[in-house]
């Protein structure tokens, strides 16, 4: 249970790290918003939405593999050659541009932007459903109930702090240097992960 628990929250901090279009508005509203309350709503859609992905990729892959055992050597193929390229893209990518001159949005528009750039992301989907899907057929029962409920509590606190973070430090990385730091160690967890999950197919 142990180590379903370590993997789910250190592939959960390896795919969330990267600043991409729904880390960056959530860390955008933590820096505009008057006070961090007013970031509140979009750190809860955020969170929902990826723990919805989640379930959906834990559940959902798991009854197809169930159905066709041949599919999990073929799953585990895809998200080790997708974590890879995940990897080198991150690598190689400058941080996005965090525009803190960005209005505080309303409630309802925070909703509306943050449910968009979650569920409407095809980054997130290929993430959730080939790499943390994939990731839980290695688990059975407790544990994968364990992997699953680390990777979205993971979720969670990450948005809550980009959102502090938006308030702290934002002011203080004018050329991306953090941002760009942050990146690389993220392609390195993954590429960690890949391996892991390649040695997973091999003994398999």
């Amino acid at each position: 249970m142990i180590t379903a628990l370590i993997h789910g929250i250190i592939l959960a901090f390896g795919l969330i790290l990267p600043l991409g279009a729904q880390n960056v508005f959530v860390f955008n509203q933590g820096a505009s918003q008057p006070k961090f309350r007013g970031a509140v709503p979009v750190i809860i859609t955020a969170s929902l939405c990826d723990g919805l992905l989640i379930l959906l990729a834990v559940l959902g892959v798991s009854v197809i593999v169930l159905t066709a055992p041949i599919l999990q050597t073929v799953i585990f193929s895809v998200g080790i050659i997708f974590l890879i390229y995940m990897g080198w893209s991150i690598w190689n990518s400058d941080p996005a541009g965090l525009n803190r001159k960005e209005a505080a949005m309303s409630v309802k528009k925070q909703i509306i932007f943050a449910m968009s750039v979650s569920l409407l992301n095809p980054h997130a989907i290929l993430d959730t459903i080939g790499v943390i899907g994939t990731s839980s057929l290695s688990y059975e029962g407790n544990e994968k109930i364990i992997f699953t409920a680390s990777c979205i509590i993971v979720s969670c606190l990450w948005f809550i702090g980009l959102a502090i973070a938006g308030r702290v430090i934002g002011n203080f990385d004018t050329e991306g240097k953090l941002l760009k730091t942050i990146n690389k160690i993220s392609a390195i967890i993954i590429w960690g992960v890949a391996v892991y999950l390649g040695l997973q197919l091999y003994n398999g």
